[in-house]
């Protein structure tokens, strides 16, 4: 169960990193960086810009975000797994610290988090972890980085990934966790060059497995309400804490 939460909520956090930096509208790479200190990146938009550059674009867009919902398809490769799972779901941010991703197909599962604490919920299991969120980790640790306390910049390793299979007019971004509360190796994101939107986003864990995840209906900075972010235990529900199992 606690490998489940792992890597759900990697998952988790993975996925809204590049919900935030693709949510902005879309405009000229040059025109959303005129603003930015770094304004020779809006000359080389056909060229890579410094690495440092980029990221720190990214971090800046990132931090425009309130509140996103998007629908996802969560494909899972590699690893321990002789075959790739499909999961498809939708995902609400409030930031900072509200989020919630409800899977819907093929087993409903739900991660949930209220600012304070993560609660990951299989109903199939009759079965829910509740856990704190970090209290002092950086974008390394999803959580945390869900809250509103990462800084790309701060907290990962950027280089240029391989960019053979990427899809076409796009960098390949690749970032490290700093640290060592990360919860995954590697996050890779492939960058639309003139609008730095997120065509795809993939993470590795140590273990090798791969998650590529796919995004729909992306709507951002609209009002959502706190009730969406509280969950409630479910009766006949099986309780896992870090002090034990417990039947409310």
């Amino acid at each position: 169960m606690r490998a489940r939460l792992a890597v759900g909520v990697s998952a988790a956090g993975a996925c809204v990193v590049a919900l935030c930096l693709a949510a902005q509208p879309a405009a000229h790479f040059s025109e959303r960086l005129s603003a930015h200190p770094s304004e020779r990146l809006s000359s080389q938009v056909s060229a890579a810009p410094p690495i440092d550059d980029l990221v720190a674009s990214l971090q800046q867009r990132y931090a425009a975000v309130r509140t996103l919902t998007a629908d996802f398809e969560h494909r899972v490769s590699g690893g321990v797994l002789s075959t790739t799972d499909v999961e498809l779901g939708t995902v609400l941010v409030k930031r900072p610290g509200r989020w919630r991703f409800d899977y819907l197909e093929p087993e409903p599962k739900s991660f949930v988090s209220d600012g304070a604490t993560v609660y990951a919920h299989f109903p199939l299991d009759r079965q829910v972890m509740v856990t704190p969120v970090p209290a002092d980790a950086g974008a390394s640790n999803p959580a945390a980085f869900l809250a509103g306390r990462g800084n790309l910049v701060r907290d990962f390793a950027a280089a240029y990934g391989d960019a053979r299979d990427a899809p076409p007019g796009t960098w390949v971004v690749r970032l490290t966790p700093l640290g060592d509360n990360a919860d995954y190796e590697m996050l890779e994101l492939a960058v639309d060059r003139r609008t730095l939107d997120i065509r795809r986003l993939a993470t590795t864990d140590f273990l090798g497995a791969v998650s590529t995840y796919r995004f729909d209906n992306l709507r951002t900075n609209r009002d959502l309400p706190d009730a969406l972010f509280t969950f409630e235990i479910p009766p006949n529900t099986e309780v896992l804490t870090d002090e034990g199992p417990n039947h409310p």
